[in-house]
């Protein structure tokens, strides 16, 4: 089972890197299948942050400083009130909300119109509604894509700093977890291998990256966006 969940982890580091965010949304629904969801959930948050450091070390020269402290407090502060409401609140409801806000996003972003107006006013509530998502469900990186990709960052500059405000979320939310008691002993052994894979696998999204067109890099952000979408209303019709 673990052996399984390390290959999971490892192609959604990947597909996590070359999308610039994914990695959480891809490996979640899977460890579904092979853990329980307080489980699942820090195991993935865990590998969300190993793979983000990998991202940020590879692209760390792409870093914009300053969208990342617009952005970024935001996103840390909502996290938390998200990570506290996890118990609470319908997760399937915020999902299908979530899916049909994405799709629409991609489907504007592709008639060419302008999607976001890039400013501070959306770098805040982009970054607080993506933190709190991110929070509440365990996944906010469709919805930072979504505010990010507004701002027509570089392939090395939307990686790097996603990948930065995605750490400082995860940061924020991880203890929360483990202070609920999320992780037992016997799933925490995990957590080293759980880096190297992790590693590894954003080393090898890295070379995929480095070799693909930025207007073809902004298609594949646009696709998996529309594909998380997609992927959370049908997970609500389904319930």
């Amino acid at each position: 089972m673990e052996w399984i969940f390390l290959s999971i982890a490892f192609f959604a580091e990947v597909a996590g890197t070359i999308a610039g965010f994914g990695s959480s949304t891809i490996a979640l629904p899977l460890a579904l299948f092979l853990f329980d969801f307080q489980t699942a959930l820090v195991l993935v948050a865990f590998l969300h942050i190993f793979g983000n450091i990998g991202r940020i070390g590879f692209f760390r020269h792409g870093l914009d400083k300053g969208l990342l402290l617009r952005f970024g407090v935001p996103s840390i502060a909502l996290t938390l009130v998200g990570a506290l409401l996890v118990q609470s609140v319908p997760q399937d409801i915020l999902k299908m909300i979530l899916g049909v806000f994405l799709i629409l996003y991609v489907f504007w972003a592709w008639t060419g119109k302008r999607t976001v107006t890039p400013s501070l006013t959306t770098s805040v509530i982009g970054g607080g509604v993506s933190g709190f998502f991110a929070g509440l469900i365990g996944t906010g990186g469709a919805l930072r894509a979504a505010f990010l990709t507004s701002f027509h960052l570089s392939k090395e500059r939307y990686i790097a700093t996603a990948a930065t405000i995605a750490l400082m979320v995860d940061i924020t939310r991880l203890p929360v977890y483990l202070a609920g008691g999320f992780l037992s002993p016997e799933h925490s052994r995990m957590i080293p291998v759980l880096l190297v894979v992790a590693l590894v696998g954003t080393y090898v999204g890295k070379i995929i990256v480095r070799n693909v067109p930025q207007m073809l890099f902004r298609h594949v952000v646009l696709v998996a966006i529309g594909s998380i979408g997609v992927k959370f209303i049908i997970d609500f019709i389904g319930t």
